[in-house]
């Protein structure tokens, strides 16, 4: 099974990316972390399933048990990922501009595909810029888009 992996926390931003993989590559699961120590634990195991990555940078901090748990940031999983070596597309799609940059960086010159998008307009962008992004990575033959 195809999967893409992604580090979002926002609902609304969760469901948009959601439904634009259903329609840009159904067979393709969607994977969804909040937390970033808990993706890079998952991905190991998943590595070779894994078609796309995209990750966002901030993160929240959860309430368990009534203390604060920090989730980390997108740089953790980028900095993972630059340890490891290549196996799929990347895409940053964080509002943070330098924090983005960072993240972007470090993938591309550890030889990650990398490609960047830009959060505007609510979630507007995720059926936009984010679905063009991935909509380009099928036509690139980064993964099938079949219902196969």
């Amino acid at each position: 099974m195809d999967i893409a992996v992604i580090l979002e926390d926002d609902v609304r931003r969760i469901a948009a990316m959601r439904s634009c993989l259903r329609k840009i590559v159904p067979r393709v699961e969607a994977v969804f972390f909040e937390d970033a120590r808990e993706m890079i634990a998952w991905l190991p195991g998943h590595r070779s399933e894994v078609v796309l990555i995209s990750l966002d940078h901030d993160l929240p901090m959860k309430d368990v048990a009534g203390e604060a748990l920090d989730c980390g940031t997108g740089r953790q999983v980028a900095d993972y990922l630059a340890s490891e070596l290549p196996t799929c597309p990347v895409i940053v799609h964080s509002s943070n501009s330098d924090a983005a940059q960072g993240m972007y960086f470090v993938l591309k010159d550890s030889g990650w595909p990398c490609s960047r998008v830009y959060p505007c307009d609510d979630v507007a962008w995720v059926a936009e810029g984010w679905a063009i992004c991935v909509r380009g990575l099928v036509t690139a033959g980064w993964f099938d888009a079949g219902g196969g």
